[in-house]
């Protein structure tokens, strides 16, 4: 069975997601973030997906770790998603913009308390002398917010990733996968099927 065609690959995105969270046994919005510095030089890592809509694909995290400075100075990334139970991978391409300050605020403050306390703790990619060193600071910054509320931290925000191309791939018999790839136009998007 052809992945369907579709105008809007943010709908088969959605409809596709939506199976995931049913189908997934665990953390259906994981997906790999590809980065590069401004040498060019590639890294990867798994991030969660916190939203997708016709804007873009948002996640959040320390702007002043590795990806953060990557994103910040090389303003474009791509995501693979794999959802291995469903045998089907999505795999997005595109610019990067940071999500508003009222985004940010809002989505931190539907973080745990616990998650909210490690952003601020966590200096995250830099070198850390042994656990011992991080516990210290979750420990300064429990005591510090207490039991008020914890802010953002300003170092801590979203990046949304504006897509240009999205390519949604499922597993066939003989190694003959579906492959479907949407183009972002000035008029909207076309799509083209690729060999496997």
């Amino acid at each position: 069975m052809s992945i369907p065609d579709s105008d809007d690959p943010i709908s088969l995105f959605d409809t596709w997601f939506a199976e995931a969270e049913a189908a997934e046994p665990s953390l259906p919005t994981a997906c790999c973030l590809a980065t590069a510095n401004t040498k060019g030089i590639p890294s990867a890592r798994m991030v969660l997906l916190k939203d997708a809509d016709a804007e873009g694909f948002v996640f959040y995290t320390n702007q002043e770790s590795r990806k953060g400075d990557e994103l910040l100075s090389t303003p474009h990334a791509a995501l693979c998603f794999h959802w291995k139970s469903l045998q089907r991978q999505v795999r997005v391409e595109g610019a990067v913009e940071q999500v508003t300050r009222e985004e940010a605020d809002a989505y931190f403050a539907s973080r745990p308390r616990g998650a909210q306390i490690g952003a601020w703790a966590s200096k995250q990619s830099h070198p850390l002398k042994g656990r011992f060193e991080l516990e210290k600071r979750i420990a300064k910054y429990t005591a510090k917010f207490h039991i008020g509320t914890v802010p953002r931290p300003e170092f801590w925000c979203g990046f949304r990733i504006k897509p240009t191309a999205i390519e949604f791939w499922e597993e066939q018999l003989f190694r003959l996968h579906d492959r479907l790839v949407y183009i972002r136009t000035e008029t909207g998007w076309t799509t083209e099927r690729l060999f496997p």
